[in-house]
């Protein structure tokens, strides 16, 4: 099959040129709407014209820099390649490249870290500013001009609606098998005049399979033949399994105590490798017929699917490690009748969270004794990835968990601490908090009982006395004893980190 064979919409043909041509229409400072979501659905050929189109723009002592707005995460050959050739000057609302990490915490790239849940509205609300470009990964072109999306959706319909110019990747690398398993829907009106979003279930289907475009905005097709992102997982370690033993039992007994219903709640998992523990912990658990209703399926969520364990998984993209994609490609006709691929807005809609009753399972990198958590900054300073959609989940869902080992770089440091040396999730939307060492209900409880509870349970042998030490002296030397706080020693494991490489005191 030629990439004419997928563009069935015959009067685009004329709209095929080479990635260095496209890329030559998209102006220095122009903001720039990617497709992309967590290594899936990025462009693959693009970002390497934009970055050699820099370079040569530098070169010739011209500046070429573009604003990137994504869904979230692309990949090396997108962020990354962009990021080396300083062509970006903004990036929003997510980042996992290496690179562009360094671009951004050396100060070169303004980084806008969201709620994933809010970028769509709030770039159609005109918060952003005017986007100029939409670059977007499709499968292929239906007769009538329709676009069959890829394995992600992320924010790309509402690109697609704003752009004054369209640039489309037609991806001869994705199986076409994948139409059809799309549900695109979007509520775009201006608020006070929207109207309730038509989802009661998390396998309702409302919208249609096809992103819309208006085919006069479409300047240049690229035809592009490469996977996603390698999405390598390890296999799960003690620490993620007994993780994932502690919140299995704990979903458990919340079902014998009548907090939960037998039937279980739809499930949201977050991306790593402790994530995929617990999807893992679930496959072997008591429980059948499963939801998934996420931002991101993947590999455990495609087990439990394949396995029967879970009926239908809707998210906003797929995933997936390389042995994952390949069963996921085999079996496409089985996985297209299990999985919804929805846009941002509505895999991360704050309300329909909140009535669908989800289960949020997220990671972070510390949390304090009172459970304010840290998701995003490494030390206070440095950004590791962004907040994603992690806020949208655990503030509105029905039981939220932050997990984390109690440890990490060798135990030299602890994910418990006195305070966090960042918030992304205060106290008030913190329900439980789950390491190897084992599991805080924070549900119900003031400060000082949290902190108790904390310290006890999820704080590391090594850190254990510390911390008890410095809530002990806290309690009796702060002015006010709501939440003691010690003010001149709140941060200093974080310092005698950075001066000596280590915690521990």
């Amino acid at each position: 099959m030629s990439v004419q064979d997928r563009i069935r919409y015959t009067s685009l043909h004329s709209h095929l040129m080479s990635a260095a041509q496209a890329a030559s229409l998209i102006p220095n400072g122009a903001n720039v709407g990617m497709s992309g979501f967590t290594g899936a659905s990025y462009p693959k050929v693009l970002p390497q014209a934009i970055a050699d189109f820099a370079r040569a723009e530098h070169a010739a002592g011209r500046p070429y820099k573009i604003n990137v707005w994504t869904g979230a995460s692309t990949a090396p050959e997108c962020d990354g390649v962009m990021a080396e050739a300083h062509a970006v000057s903004q990036r929003l609302p997510f980042n996992s490249d290496r690179i562009m990490r360094q671009e951004i915490n050396n100060g070169d790239v303004n980084f806008i870290d969201m709620h994933l849940s809010h970028v769509a509205q709030q770039a159609e609300f005109g918060f952003l500013g005017h986007m100029n470009v939409a670059i977007v990964e499709v499968v292929a072109i239906t007769e009538d001009g329709m676009l069959i999306p890829s394995t992600g959706i992320g924010n790309n319909q509402t690109w697609l609606n704003m752009a004054d110019k369209v640039i489309l990747e037609v991806n001869m690398g994705m199986p076409i098998q994948v139409e059809g398993m799309h549900d695109i829907y979007q509520n775009n009106v201006l608020p006070p005049h929207r109207s309730p979003i038509n989802i009661n279930r998390a396998d309702d289907r409302i919208g249609t399979p096809y992103l819309k475009v208006d085919l006069n905005k479409v300047v240049a097709i690229v035809e592009s033949n490469a996977p996603d992102r390698d999405n390598v997982f390890s296999e799960p370690d003690e620490k993620s399994k007994q993780i994932a033993e502690y919140i299995v039992d704990f979903l458990s007994q919340e079902i014998k105590m009548g907090r939960l219903p037998k039937e279980m709640l739809p499930i949201q998992s977050g991306v790593g490798n402790v994530a995929n523990a617990v999807l893992a912990g679930l496959l072997t658990g008591p429980f059948e017929n499963l939801y998934g209703y996420t931002e991101v399926l993947q590999d455990g969520m495609l087990d439990l699917l394949r396995a029967g364990k879970m009926t239908t998984a809707s998210a906003t993209a797929i995933s997936l490690s390389a042995k994952a994609f390949k069963d996921f490609v085999d079996n496409i006709d089985f996985y297209r009748k299990r999985i919804i691929l929805r846009s941002l807005e509505i895999s991360n809609h704050p309300e329909l969270i909140r009535r669908l009753g989800i289960i949020a399972m997220n990671s972070m990198i510390e949390a304090d004794i009172y459970g304010n958590i840290n998701s995003t900054h490494v030390m206070g300073t440095s950004m590791m990835n962004g907040i994603g959609g992690s806020g949208d989940f655990a503030r509105n869902s029905f039981l939220n968990f932050f997990v984390t080992p109690s440890t990490a770089k060798d135990d030299k440091i602890s994910c418990i601490v006195p305070m966090v040396s960042h918030v992304d999730h205060t106290e008030h939307d913190t329900q439980i908090i789950v390491t190897e060492q084992g599991l805080a209900d924070l549900r119900g409880l003031a400060p000082r009982q949290r902190a108790k509870v904390v310290i006890e349970k999820c704080a590391h042998p090594d850190y254990r006395d510390q911390l008890q030490d410095y809530y002990d002296r806290a309690l009796h030397t702060a002015k006010g004893i709501h939440t003691p706080h010690i003010l001149t020693e709140a941060l200093s494991w974080h310092e005698h980190f950075l001066k000596t490489g280590s915690m521990k005191m």
